[in-house]
């Protein structure tokens, strides 16, 4: 399986090296098989929904919400990543529009699928299984889980070429900026051929160190906040528009809340694990099955 992932990141590395359009034709593709079936399978379930589902099972701690936070906060990262390629975009002022379309349809769809989930299984239910879609799509149909599997396959496919896309623009930019060779400089495709062969080394790295979505989705919510916060702080020094400081403090505050969120979960499990001998992994344990 690792072999397999390593050579899904050299062919999206490909893929980008080859040219923007066709790397944005191919993200076009990814996100629409990802998105309609999910949209479809949570319709389907609308008519299964049992208003009791929804009454909580167990009692709600200040502990098991903190550590809820952090992973569910995951999903909605990466819209920014559109903005990143903006010198390539043919119109820039869509940009805004683009944005601001992305977090409408994320959300609509998270809380459209999170309804269905719950309502037709149950919460209870959907905790206890390893692939909670898969458990509430056997409702309307065998074979759900292979199906759910091949949807999220070309889900977190989706945000492999996204999140390669930004990745090699924000080094290629930061090369530019303080004159760095190499990484700096645009192929005859006008793509960042090396700022894309490095991006893609640090993700294979990453691969190496730990092959669990638990720990990789940790890493990339900690590695995420911390520079939105100083985008923040610098958006707020940079714009002297009383709304946009306004949206500035209110993204550093609610960044560096949640940032702080994850270090106390993260005490009270090592804490939990100290005292218990637990040897799941702290933080992430209890939220495994959220996707």
């Amino acid at each position: 399986m690792l072999l397999i992932e390593l050579v899904i990141i050299g062919a999206f590395c490909w893929l980008n090296i080859t040219g923007i359009s066709l790397s944005g034709i191919t993200e076009n593709i990814l996100t629409t098989l990802k998105i309609i079936p999910l949209v479809i399978i949570s319709i389907l379930l609308i008519p299964f929904i049992s208003a009791r589902n929804f009454e909580p099972v167990t009692p709600i701690t200040a502990t098991s919400l903190l550590a809820t936070v952090i992973i569910v906060y995951w999903p909605f990262t990466g819209f920014e990543t559109s903005a990143i390629p903006v010198e390539e975009t043919r119109d820039p002022t869509i940009i805004c529009r683009s944005l601001l379309l992305v977090m409408g349809i994320v959300v609509s769809v998270y809380l459209l699928l999170n309804v269905s989930l719950i309502g037709s299984v149950g919460a209870e239910t959907l905790a206890a299984s390893p692939a909670p879609e898969a458990t509430a799509a056997a409702i309307l149909f065998n074979r759900s889980g292979s199906l759910v599997a091949c949807i999220w396959i070309v889900a977190m496919l989706s945000a492999i070429n996204a999140y390669i896309i930004g990745t090699s623009r924000i080094i290629q930019s930061m090369s530019a900026g303080f004159s760095l060779p190499l990484k700096r400089d645009l192929n005859t495709r006008g793509t960042p051929a090396y700022a894309l062969v490095s991006g893609c080394a640090v993700s294979v790295a990453l691969l190496l160190f730990s092959n669990h979505f638990d720990q990789l989705a940790t890493i990339s919510v900690i590695a995420t906040l911390i520079p939105y916060i100083f985008f923040c702080l610098a958006s707020w020094m940079l714009v002297i528009e009383i709304k946009s400081r306004l949206l500035s403090a209110a993204g550093a505050v609610s960044n560096a809340a949640i940032l702080l969120i994850y270090f106390i979960s993260a005490g009270y499990y090592l804490n939990i694990k100290n005292e218990t001998g637990q040897i799941d992994p702290p933080i992430l344990s209890t939220n495994r099955t959220y996707m």
